[in-house]
């Protein structure tokens, strides 16, 4: 419970208010020494994402102002956020394939085990849990060390795809290692938001376990609510 309550704390820090502030413009840095917040994740496969989908239609069908999953939020399981520089997305690229070459993620065994939730703003960030396994968190290790060298400190909302000056996010992603990451790791599917009394009922429901692969590894630039918002390179996976 320790590593659940410590992930939940940081993240709903600084989702709400990063999903109430204004909007930045979209699109790729323009300067060389530009830094961009990114997210190094997994893509669930099809069954994971239609139980994401369903979890999602619920909680919108209770608070309509929340998110829906799409091409911009799109669901996933976090390996590691950080800050990089634009120009070296490309040895950033590098760095992840090689850590996919050598530990074949594709055969990963991936358990969503129930939701969990935490208030923010007044209401229920709800995610879908996966369990915590040896090969996971070895995983997340190696992709943080591999990108050990490239990531950079001092990144700002201008990281961000849709997030404001002044939004908690930035000083998330800048300690994600190592707050979120090696021992404090807590895999997980954002699935969105609604009322506490609602999510409370929500969670008390059967949940049926999905066991699922990863169908695809990605870097995406992070935006609103610390989604995955803009793709900028994805592996495909094969079983």
């Amino acid at each position: 419970m320790k590593i659940l309550d410590l992930a939940l704390k940081g993240m709903v820090a600084f989702m709400l208010v990063a999903g109430s502030a204004g909007t930045q413009a979209a699109g790729s840095p323009a300067t060389s020494d530009a830094v961009i917040a990114i997210d190094v994740l997994l893509q669930p496969d099809q069954a994971m994402v239609a139980k994401a989908n369903a979890v999602n239609a619920s909680l919108r069908g209770n608070y309509p102002g929340g998110y829906s999953l799409d091409a911009t939020h799109a669901p996933h399981v976090t390996l590691l956020q950080r800050f990089v520089r634009a120009e070296d997305l490309d040895t950033v690229e590098s760095a992840v394939k090689k850590v996919i070459d050598a530990e074949r993620p594709a055969g990963l065994q991936l358990n969503a085990t129930g939701l969990v939730y935490a208030m923010s703003a007044g209401v229920a960030v709800t995610l879908i849990e996966v369990e915590r396994t040896p090969d996971l968190v070895r995983l997340q290790q190696k992709v943080a060390d591999a990108l050990a060298p490239l990531s950079v400190s001092g990144g700002t909302a201008a990281a961000f795809i849709d997030t404001a000056p002044g939004a908690d996010i930035v000083p998330y992603v800048e300690t994600f290692v190592p707050k979120q990451s090696g021992a404090n790791y807590f895999p997980h599917i954002t699935a969105g938001v609604a009322t506490e009394a609602f999510v409370k009922d929500l969670k008390a429901q059967p949940f049926d376990a999905v066991s699922f692969h990863p169908a695809g590894v990605a870097i995406y630039q992070m935006g609103n609510f610390g989604t995955a918002s803009k793709k900028l390179k994805e592996w495909e996976l094969k079983r």
